[in-house]
């Protein structure tokens, strides 16, 4: 398969000398096209640091961050907003959507951001509603939509310029059992139909369950690895791995966030 993103040697530090943490210390991993990837890890692991440099909200102490082999941390002006724009996709925990637009007019925000002909955003749009079941509420305000309404018309603004890979924090952290398997369910879909690629941090071992491939991390380094078996292996199957996995790294789930 081929390779989207490379993460080599990443460090992130805070704070100085004996009360310094080390939030990446060196770590490294590869993301592959199509590929639907979970991070998993410890409060205080890293896991969030690590999506915050990807989308260069954060700037890494050391170490390369490459999309299609380009030096993400070179990115300037037009090419960092391009980065940020059009090649990733950020999915945020709360939404993030605008109160005083509608569904649809928070959805349209990058492409008028950059001027995407209309005709095109229009067809894309309409496509994206139909798939993640939010058309009936487009001409809606963020307070007349439930919760996993919200959380899908934001995954409809991550993907309207169809990034080459979607970064989700915690997408599931805000909605209850229901409508986070709604989510999730959309996702795996678009990552198994539409070849998306996807890069999600999470501490919901359901939702982690619908990865293809899992990085555990511990102490900003990479701890473990799970691959699911597909299609020998159910997702009820691989849930129970994961369980396992995060046993050994905190005593269970309460303690993996």
């Amino acid at each position: 398969m081929d390779t989207i993103l490379e993460i080599e040697a990443l460090k992130k530090y805070y704070g100085k000398s004996k009360n310094q943490t080390k939030a990446l210390d060196g770590i490294s991993f590869r993301v592959m096209k199509g590929e639907f990837l979970g991070i998993m890890g410890s409060s205080g692991s890293g896991k969030s640091t690590l999506l915050n440099c990807i989308a260069t909200v954060t700037r890494p102490d050391g170490g390369e961050i490459l999309l299609r082999n380009r030096q993400v941390q070179e990115l300037k002006g037009r090419e960092l907003a391009q980065y940020r724009g059009k090649k990733i996709g950020y999915l945020f925990q709360n939404f993030e959507l605008l109160d005083h637009m509608t569904g649809r007019e928070n959805i349209l925000i990058p492409l008028s951001l950059h001027n995407v002909d209309e005709t095109e955003s229009r067809s894309r749009l309409k496509q994206l509603a139909g798939y993640l079941e939010i058309t009936d509420v487009l001409d809606k305000f963020p307070s007349q939509m439930s919760g996993g309404q919200k959380q899908r018309v934001a995954a409809a603004r991550a993907l309207i310029l169809n990034p080459e890979m979607i970064l989700a924090d915690e997408p599931t952290g805000a909605l209850d059992s229901k409508n986070a398997r709604t989510l999730m369910e959309k996702m795996e879909g678009l990552n198994q139909d539409a070849g998306a690629t996807i890069l999600m941090v999470t501490h919901d071992t359901n939702a982690a369950s619908y990865c293809r491939r899992i990085l555990f991390i511990q102490d900003g380094l990479i701890f473990h690895e799970l691959r699911r078996d597909i299609p020998r292996e159910t997702r009820q199957e691989f849930y129970q791995r994961i369980l396992k996995v995060m046993a050994q790294l905190g005593g269970g789930s309460e303690h993996v966030l």
